[in-house]
């Protein structure tokens, strides 16, 4: 079966950019940047990273708030953060060369399970399994295992089988094949079965299966995040606030916001200046466990302005939040319309 995933993987395989190298550090970066985020979102940032940041002694000298700023638009900004603090770390602690084993790599931040296998793998050739979402759906369909994937018992089961598949001279090939496999041929819905290196040798194919393995299990409930923005505008340029490095879009900036309830009472009486009682526009936004309705008040006397506010005459070209830039761009819609 190995033999068989490694033939598809090698005639098949998507052309990524990190597929192109061995530099440890350029693998790191691109396995934290595809931690929960997919490849086509990945794919333009990853270069566009390593230009700001081509080594890890240029990671460690910036500061955390530049490294937010280069991360906007990838979301889950504590990956950035973790991952600044993690160059730091190798930098004092390994004389700024990446460890070289899964059980050292677990010792920086922002590295699991998952990220420490895959790095040690594909860079460094260890035989270290690795289990993320494709891998999951691809080994519970391939041995039948039909109870729900998350559970303590099928997550042991997965790592052993993982672990048996890295046992290879290539082990991360292999896992990156399993990857690849899973992601395009493998998927969560509508498989194409029909393509599959591995569908003579998988349970759920021969049984009719694949439509119900692995075990869905219900979302959870998406929440609702209120936001009210103030648009404070004059000759000068428009007023943007840069986020602190806590909480969502850490470092980034974006319109003067409250958010909850009575959002735009305390936002009022945060910048003392009254908001007009009626949205100048209102847009909604999705984050990957939250929905966000915001809205932007035109504001009145321009606030006073303290370190973490300025001007900006075009504040489409600061470093946004995507929201914050979805609101800048909904504002300059109307103005436009009403012009």
């Amino acid at each position: 079966m190995r033999a068989k995933l490694l033939r598809y993987y090698r005639r098949h395989a998507r052309q990524l950019p990190w597929r192109e190298t061995k530099d440890p550090y350029r693998i790191w970066i691109s396995e934290i940047m595809l931690q929960q985020t997919q490849v086509d979102t990945v794919a333009p940032r990853y270069e566009e990273f390593l230009r700001r940041f081509p080594d890890v002694h240029a990671l460690a000298r910036a500061t955390e708030s530049e490294v937010c700023e280069a991360w906007a638009g990838l979301g889950y900004y504590r990956r950035a953060r973790n991952l600044h603090a993690g160059a730091c770390r190798v930098v004092d602690a390994f004389d700024g060369k990446l460890p070289h084993s899964a059980a050292e790599l677990l010792r920086l931040p922002g590295i699991g399970r998952y990220t420490a296998g895959a790095i040690a793998s594909i860079a460094f050739g260890e035989a270290a399994p690795i289990v993320d979402g494709n891998v999951e759906r691809l080994l519970c369909r391939l041995y039948g295992i039909v109870d729900a994937p998350k559970s303590k018992d099928v997550q042991k089961r997965l790592w052993t089988l993982a672990a048996e598949w890295a046992r290879s001279k290539k082990p991360g090939d292999v896992n990156q094949a399993m990857m690849e496999l899973g992601a395009t041929i493998c998927r969560p819905r509508a498989p194409s079965c029909e393509n599959c290196p591995l569908r003579g040798d998988c349970t759920a194919f021969s049984a009719g299966r694949q439509d119900v393995i692995p075990k869905k299990t219900a979302p959870p409930k998406r929440k609702v995040l209120k936001v009210a923005f103030a648009w404070c505008a004059s000759t000068k340029g428009v007023l943007l606030k840069q986020r602190g490095l806590d909480g969502l879009w850490p470092g980034l900036w974006e319109l003067p916001s409250a958010h909850g309830t009575h959002a735009r009472g305390r936002l009022s009486a945060a910048l003392q200046t009254a908001l007009s009682d009626r949205a100048i526009v209102n847009i909604t936004h999705q984050l990957s466990h939250r929905d966000v309705q915001a809205a932007v008040y035109r504001g009145g006397a321009m606030p006073q302005e303290d370190t973490t506010m300025r001007l900006f005459k075009d504040p489409l070209a600061a470093p946004l939040s995507a929201l914050a830039r979805k609101a800048i761009m909904a504002v300059n819609e109307a103005a436009s319309r009403e012009a």
